[in-house]
């Protein structure tokens, strides 16, 4: 069984509170307007469910730099408010007035103080170093063939970003017409990003399958591409592992699943808790697990050892209990019921499965 000082565990399901720091530079003489944009933000964050409070600060030493605090009562409260169309509406007249941004996020593990809250009792995770991350967008019906090809034969970017980070993994998977690219980062998540969409051969990538994407992008403008790869986020909202490195003959698979409107949330938790419980099962073929969420939208990406249909219900996340009756209260696509049979969870699992088109891995760091 694995133990708790082996495990890797990131969540955003952890209880805590949320702590959000958000580095922005201003361009020359945007202060005033920048303040303006501000305060009509803050006033409709202020109503937004889960959102306690927030703070603007300035530099001292370079009156261009700021500084946003934000306190949430959940990470999964503030996901679902910067992953939301009227977030990217909001936040649209920032960008006159910011030359860049940087946004960092905290769970509260302790807090001192005269007025504090009374003591936070999430325990601290064990990480690996990794950042995760996902892209989702939809190319027109009928274009899959073609986009799967150019996803399939891009050439990899340079893995080195800087000393300090370096491009993992990167896993991309199509389900239907939807894309999903799934990238593993040591380091600096943003600098990482920034790297890859300067890359000429990424960047021919991306022109190749423009013609056949649903939401229209104009890479040549700022404004354009920001929205683009904005709605495009997938936040990895919970990830566990068994230990830092996986064995090598661990295949990795990914499960699309379309959550019923407003169920995304208790969708990706339950399969959260399930992969929590396979990773410290000693029979379990799962490796790792990590779950993506962006409304009802949920990836949940695997490292299996053998077969994905050697333990079928358990690959498609409720193995045990009354786990996929709850499964299909929670799915928009569970019409033929709730999977009890063998055979109704292969089919279940086969529906679910995204089809791999190319997972490259760098070689871990000595």
């Amino acid at each position: 069984m694995t133990t708790l000082s082996e495990r890797i565990s990131q969540s955003a399901f952890d209880g805590s509170r949320l702590r959000v720091v958000l580095l922005l530079d201003l361009y020359d003489g945007a202060q005033n307007r920048f303040l303006e944009v501000y305060e009509h933000l803050r006033k409709q964050v202020s109503s937004v469910p889960g959102h306690i409070s927030d703070e603007l600060c300035q530099s001292i030493e370079n009156p261009s730099q700021w500084l946003i605090t934000s306190e949430w009562e959940s990470a999964t409260r503030f996901l679902a408010w910067v992953n939301s169309e009227e977030h990217v509406a909001s936040v649209q007249p920032l960008h006159g007035c910011v030359r860049d941004t940087r946004s960092l996020r905290f769970s509260v593990m302790r807090e001192a103080g005269k007025d504090s809250a009374p003591p936070v009792s999430a325990a601290p995770r064990r990480g690996d170093g990794v950042v995760r991350h996902a892209l989702t967008f939809t190319v027109k019906p009928g274009s899959e063939p073609v986009v799967a090809e150019l996803l399939a034969a891009y050439a990899s970017p340079q893995a080195r970003v800087d000393e300090n980070t370096r491009l993992r993994r990167t896993s991309l998977f199509m389900h239907g017409n939807r894309v999903v690219r799934a990238i593993e980062v040591e380091g600096d998540l943003l600098a990482a990003l920034r790297h890859v969409a300067r890359q000429p051969e990424v960047r021919a990538l991306e022109e190749a399958i423009n013609p056949y994407l649903e939401m229209d992008r104009d890479l040549d403008d700022p404004g354009s591409a920001r929205m683009f790869f904005t709605r495009a986020a997938l936040p990895a909202v919970h990830h566990v592992a068994a230990g830092p490195r996986g064995s090598a003959d661990a295949r990795r698979h990914a499960l699309c699943y379309p959550a019923k409107d407003g169920c995304g949330t208790a969708l990706a938790r339950l399969l959260a808790r399930q992969d929590e419980a396979a990773v410290d099962d000693p029979t379990s073929p799962v490796e790792s697990s990590t779950v993506f969420q962006r409304d009802d939208l949920v990836i949940r990406l695997l490292d299996v050892r053998g077969p994905l249909d050697a333990r079928p219900a358990l690959a498609a996340g409720f193995e045990g209990g009354h786990k996929a009756a709850v499964l299909a209260r929670l799915l928009d696509s569970a019409k033929d019921g709730v999977p009890t049979s063998d055979q109704e969870i292969a089919r279940f699992l086969a529906r679910s499965e995204m089809r791999l088109i190319t997972d490259r891995r760098q070689p871990a760091r000595a």
